[in-house]
């Protein structure tokens, strides 16, 4: 019955996408070609600026659509054999205003940039996005499917200055570094843009239309000409040392001793098929995973990935019509970091053909313990993505993924795609088969995810409804699924008020509710919530957010809804802050549930007195009060603090204390830091775990001072080489 109904479905939708015609019809950008290439310095003295095309055309997108911004922006194009160039000279008539700092590539989305949005197949299904502050520093990601990945790393170079008149730019992109189509004349699409961090003011060039919800189907067309052919090698051999020390009858003795050398590489069999391989890697993370309140959950935490090989390419294995809401069950289908302890692995991504994107991943993850049953000792992690583009930004696609033991296997296989509709309306769809087994002794269970979401957005109103159905044996082990056995109808309106006043800049009004059926007990629970988000003065904020909801939990209903309040922003160039409050009705998650209310707060404070020095402060708070009798079960506080000295662009020593009053545990972490490129690094780290106990009469007790439990020491160089 499902898979017959899918394929009406998506014969219906590839026959609607076809009615779609391309956007892009202007004439296209002509970057000079040089064989004297600028010099990356920030200084747009070079001859090749003097000669170069550009272009001026900045208008603001946020918090409104059309406006001129607050300085003109210019940008030039040029580009050589193997690399592209770009500069920008972005005005300011305050430059002392100007947010900028010398801090870590992806640490500058709070200060002021310039970005190069960069669809390098022209296809309107992806693109790089690279940001550059006033100082010169990177940060950058990855966009398709309507996410940003922005974990994602590429090998780039830029500079900037500031000066009295604003600041300069200037990057360059090596061919190698990208994925594009090969041929005489290469076609690309972009769109330049800029942020103003005082006004939280956002602008492109070319302008965006406010009728058009999609940025892929307005990029600008830009011809290359004589690009070089070349194929790209690249080795990564890498080194590392960890020593680490645990608690033991009394005192610290030696845990672990180890030190590896490992080997990663990547070969380009053509300029847009990529294949890549890694022995023994190094998956440790440099940056801890900050601390979450980890009692009292329905359903495990969520952390992103870190962890390089598994960052590249995992654009494609984004599936539609998944993370649609606040409340969809089916949040991710490929969630890598379930692959905890992988020996080895292989990666194939790229394009064949025009039309067809491929990806693949397999990995084989060494498991802490031989599998009981069998005596396995590895799983193994075969993934297969395949997408064929459509008119515009559209796509229908297919995935395969499993999680395979010797006698334990989680099988899933499916569809998806989305269509574009009109300029501001898409559709987005799967439909996906699982099939999971335990051991020899069990047999397989069948599941399947089926969803469809409408999505509509322009510079007044975005609205959307959503389906979900979720079988109760549905299982995602190579995924991030939050809950199965529903079927769940949503939707969502906004509209967007823009008043003529310089204090309330524009005010988003949401409406959203979901109404589920938990197929456990054929009951039925219900989520709405009303907020309005007020962008005020400056780069301020406020939201205010108020819910009615109900959750079904063991077949009992509880109440959840309550109150919400942020406000927050930059309130001068050197200080951030922004705080959460949280009232909501909750569940105790037991064998016996009960209801209660709790209270969460999380409050964030960056302190930047220099360009080189910054600190940061976070606390997050968590209570359960029990309603029958009013007691507190339990309150989760934690604090996290960050220091960070960045002595230049390449270079930063780094500080963490974290303290955890649930468990009474205090974690400190230092970290020098050398990142010349991705891949060419050195990091040398020392952290500590401290709890109050200790050794009395040949047992551990509580005690009245910190003492260290763990400690660990680990250096790691790697270098990028590249022909």
């Amino acid at each position: 019955m499902y898979p017959s109904a899918v394929g009406r479905v998506l014969l219906l939708l590839s026959l609607a996408s076809g009615a779609i015609t391309p956007a892009q019809t202007q004439e296209p950008l002509r970057p000079l070609r040089t064989d004297d290439p600028p010099v990356i310095d920030g200084d747009l003295a070079d001859p090749v600026w003097q000669e170069a095309p550009q272009l001026s055309e900045f208008m603001t997108w946020a918090p409104d659509y059309g406006k001129e911004m607050l300085g003109a922006t210019t940008v030039y194009m040029a580009h050589d054999a193997s690399n592209l160039y770009f500069a920008f000279r972005s005005f300011d008539a305050e430059p002392e205003k100007i947010k900028t700092s010398i801090t870590s590539r992806d640490n500058i989305w709070r200060e002021d940039w310039v970005a190069i949005n960069l669809d390098s197949f022209n296809d309107q299904q992806s693109l790089y996005a690279l940001y550059i502050n006033p100082h010169g520093i990177q940060a950058d990601s990855r966009y398709a499917a309507g996410h940003e990945d922005r974990s994602f790393d590429l090998v780039w170079y830029s500079a900037g200055r500031v000066d009295e008149a604003g600041y300069t730019v200037e990057v360059q992109i090596p061919l190698k570094s990208i994925r594009y189509a090969e041929g005489d004349s290469v076609s690309m699409g972009v769109i330049f843009e800029r942020h103003i961090s005082r006004r939280s003011e956002y602008g492109s060039c070319p302008p965006l239309d406010p009728n058009q919800q999609e940025w892929l189907t307005q990029m600008a067309p830009m011809v290359f000409h004589d690009l070089e052919r070349s194929k790209l090698l690249e080795v990564i051999p890498a080194a590392t040392y960890a020593y680490s020390e645990a608690l033991e009858e009394g005192g610290l003795a030696t845990d672990e001793r180890q030190g590896e050398l490992s080997l990663t590489a990547k070969y380009g069999v053509t300029s847009d098929l990529i294949l890549d391989g890694t022995y023994n890697p190094d998956f440790s993370q440099v940056e801890a995973d900050a601390g979450q309140v980890d009692v009292n959950l329905r359903y495990q935490l969520y952390f992103p990935e870190k962890r390089p090989f598994f960052l590249e390419a995992r654009e494609n294995f984004t599936v539609a019509a998944t993370a649609s809401s606040e409340r969809d069950p089916v949040q991710s289908i490929v969630y890598t970091r379930t692959i905890v302890d992988p020996v080895a692995g292989f990666r194939l991504s790229g394009k064949l053909g025009a039309k067809n994107t491929v990806a693949s991943i397999y990995a084989a993850d060494q498991l802490p313990e031989p599998e009981p049953a069998s005596g396995a000792g590895y799983a193994h992690f075969p993934i297969l993505r395949y997408k064929r583009t459509l008119n515009e930004d559209s796509y229908v696609g297919g995935i395969i993924a499993g999680r395979e033991l010797r006698h334990q296997y989680n099988r899933l296989a499916g569809v998806d795609g989305q269509l574009r509709v009109s300029d501001s309306s898409m559709l987005g769809f799967h439909g996906l088969f699982s099939w999971a087994r335990q051991s020899l002794a069990t047999l397989a269970v069948e599941g399947r995810s089926l969803s469809a979401q409408y999505s509509h957005g322009t510079r007044d109103l975005d609205y959307g409804l959503a389906v979900n159905d979720v079988s109760e044996d549905f299982r995602a082990e190579m995924g991030y699924v939050i809950r199965t056995g529903i079927l769940q109808f949503s939707g969502l309106l906004k509209p967007k008020i823009y008043p003529n006043s310089n204090v309330l800049r524009r005010i988003d009004i949401e409406l959203f509710s979901a109404q589920t059926e938990d197929r456990f007990s054929g009951l039925w629970e219900t989520f709405n919530h009303v907020s309005m988000l007020n962008r005020l003065w400056g780069s301020l904020t406020l939201k205010l957010k108020y819910s009615y909801s109900t959750e079904i939990f063991l077949g009992q209903r509880f109440r959840t809804g309550g109150f919400h309040v942020f406000g927050g922003g930059q309130f001068t160039r050197q200080l951030y802050l922004g705080v959460l409050y949280r009232n909501v009705g909750s569940i105790f998650y037991s064998e016996d549930p009960y209801q209660g209310r709790s209270n969460v707060l999380r409050a964030d404070l960056v302190y930047q007195p220099s360009d080189k020095l910054r600190s940061e402060l976070s606390f997050t708070y968590s209570d359960f009060y029990r309603e029958s009798d009013g007691q507190k079960i339990y309150n989760y506080p934690i604090v996290w603090g960050k220091l960070t000295y960045q002595f230049n662009k390449y270079l930063f020593l780094r500080g963490i204390l974290e303290y955890n009053d649930f468990r009474d545990e205090m974690l400190t972490d230092l970290l020098v830091s050398f990142t010349y490129i991705p891949g060419t690094v050195i990091h040398i780290g020392y952290g500590a775990l401290l709890d109050k106990i200790e050794w009395r009469n040949g047992e551990y007790v509580e005690g009245d001072r910190f003492r260290q439990t763990r400690r660990r020491f680990f250096f790691k160089a790697s270098y990028l080489w590249r022909i």
